[in-house]
């Protein structure tokens, strides 16, 4: 498959909602993981203000964009990193229905279960979770209302940035055969499991390259 062009329109809509129904979806069960889901939610434009300590390439006030969040710092676990909207799945809830109540409790995004375009595959962490990505379509997303005890800032940020030559950044490390996988954004990193899954849309989605991304250790400081 070829590549998508990163312009966010309706046929680019449609695209990702066909290559998400043509993916065989791996989703190993292991009732010791905690269910969790996360939101992939690509809205039609960045910002100049997704980085605002950073420069920012021209070419991202046009591009289709993904929206993270930085944890806030008074939570308990993995405080400050770049995060996917999203959390525990409640019981009798699906992982679309869990994705989507995590964008209304975190940012204030309110979306219907049309936006909802597909799924990739399952991660299982460190910590002890399998983390499902939900990727949904959320058009301009203009009105955010970020949870403060849970968000400290929201972000949007280009898919182009994410299709960078340095991408992605394998790392060995001795306590895992496998590599650690990292995203460049900016002069910053976004560390695996949510470089892992932005790493998958990129090479599924975008680039249209067959990937799996199961394998890619995270950071040791994300074990816990």
């Amino acid at each position: 498959m070829s590549s998508l062009p990163l312009v966010a329109d309706t046929a680019l809509r449609e695209r990702l909602r066909q290559r998400l129904a043509e993916w065989p979806v791996h989703a190993p069960q292991d009732a010791a993981l905690r269910q969790a889901a996360v939101a992939l939610v690509v809205i039609e434009e960045g910002t100049g203000a997704a980085l605002p300590d950073l420069p920012v390439p021209a070419a991202w006030s046009v591009d289709a964009a993904l929206l993270l969040t930085r944890r806030a710092d008074t939570l308990r676990a993995h405080a400050g990193q770049w995060a996917l909207p999203g959390g525990r799945i409640d019981p009798r809830e699906t992982a679309e229905e869990a994705a989507l109540r995590e964008l209304r409790e975190e940012v204030g995004l309110h979306l219907d279960p049309s936006a909802v375009l597909g799924r990739l595959d399952t991660y299982a962490t460190r910590s002890g979770y399998a983390i499902t990505p939900v990727v949904v379509w959320a058009g301009r997303a203009d009105t955010l209302a970020p949870n403060p005890e849970e968000v400290r800032s929201v972000h949007r940020i280009p898919v182009a940035e994410f299709m960078r030559e340095d991408a992605p950044l394998l790392n060995r490390i001795p306590q895992s055969e496998h590599p650690v996988l990292r995203m460049p954004v900016g002069r910053a990193w976004i560390a695996a499991p949510t470089a892992a899954l932005i790493y998958q849309f990129r090479e599924v989605l975008i680039a249209g390259r067959p990937t799996r991304v199961a394998h890619f250790e995270q950071p040791v400081f994300a074990w816990k």
